[in-house]
């Protein structure tokens, strides 16, 4: 059986027969052209192909009381810098460098460029530890006030 092939704007992706995309998945693309199939997941946030958001875009998050203990560790209130919003906004952003945020109050709603599916978002709350990867870009929308820490990582820091 011959892979399927998908143009995608300049380039062509190939799929090897057993990930061929089922034609009634809805389709989204990318701020950078790439056209990919989602299917939303039931509950807060969505997947692709059956996946949690944050594996699909490798957002690491860490929760509860493993994020509070790594966030002691890292010594994050003393010296990573803070960022607040007074209220309700959007904001684009785009990730030239890995990015470790803490999440101090508030919460925020994270649409990846190109979602073009409601269900295709991330939800991050106060006390969540997130890493968001380099070339990450996506839609922050804060429903109210909001304060993070935040550290950008060196190429190798691992923490």
């Amino acid at each position: 059986m011959r892979p399927a092939a998908a143009s995608t704007g300049g380039f062509h992706l190939v799929l090897p027969a057993a990930h061929r995309l089922p034609p009634s998945l809805p389709s989204i693309s990318s701020r950078r052209g790439v056209r990919i199939r989602a299917a939303a997941a039931a509950g807060g946030g969505g997947a692709l192909l059956g996946r949690p958001m944050e594996d699909v875009y490798k957002v690491r998050v860490e929760r509860g009381e493993v994020a509070r203990a790594r966030m002691e560790a890292l010594r994050v209130m003393e010296t990573w810098s803070s960022w607040r919003t007074g209220g309700r906004c959007r904001m684009p952003w785009d990730w030239q460098v890995d990015q470790l945020v803490y999440i101090v109050s508030g919460e925020v709603k994270v649409i990846p460029a190109g979602a073009v599916h409601g269900d295709d978002y991330m939800h991050f709350v106060a006390g969540d530890l997130v890493r968001y990867p380099r070339w990450f870009e996506a839609d922050l929308y804060f429903d109210g006030p909001y304060e993070e820490r935040y550290r950008f990582l060196a190429y190798g820091d691992d923490n």
